[in-house]
């Protein structure tokens, strides 16, 4: 077995940025995370509480135009009120682009399905 006074004397002799190369390497060679240990120690309590709070705002994001860009674009303008034509092209052009942030779940649901309806390609977060 190895001396582990020597070890811990090397590993006391390490600068922080050897150290967080040391544990890198240690994270690859036996496929774990240094951030797993935290996560237990805090506690099943803090463990339990993200899955108790449910998600009540979400965010609709346009991922992609589709096919059927024109129809797409006359959606985004009814959906964003004061949006002309030009920005609401830009928007469906651009793809990747926020439509609504902070609506309830039926209504992203709702908006999803208008936009999917006219070709498009939607992501709800």
């Amino acid at each position: 077995m190895a001396d582990l006074a020597k070890i811990v004397d090397d590993l006391s002799k390490l600068t922080v940025l050897q150290a967080a190369e040391l544990a890198k390497l240690l994270e690859e060679k036996w496929g774990v995370s240094a951030a797993a240990p935290v996560a237990v120690a805090a506690g099943p309590a803090a463990a339990a509480a993200p899955a108790a709070e449910e998600k009540t705002e979400f965010t609709v994001i346009l991922k992609s135009g589709g096919d059927k860009k024109l129809n797409v674009i006359k959606e985004v303008r009814a959906l964003i009120s004061g949006l002309g034509i030009k920005e609401a092209k830009e928007l469906v052009e651009a793809g990747g682009k926020t439509i609504k942030e902070g609506v309830t779940k039926e209504e992203a649901a709702k908006i999803k399905k208008q936009l999917e309806d006219q070709g498009a390609v939607v992501e709800i977060k």
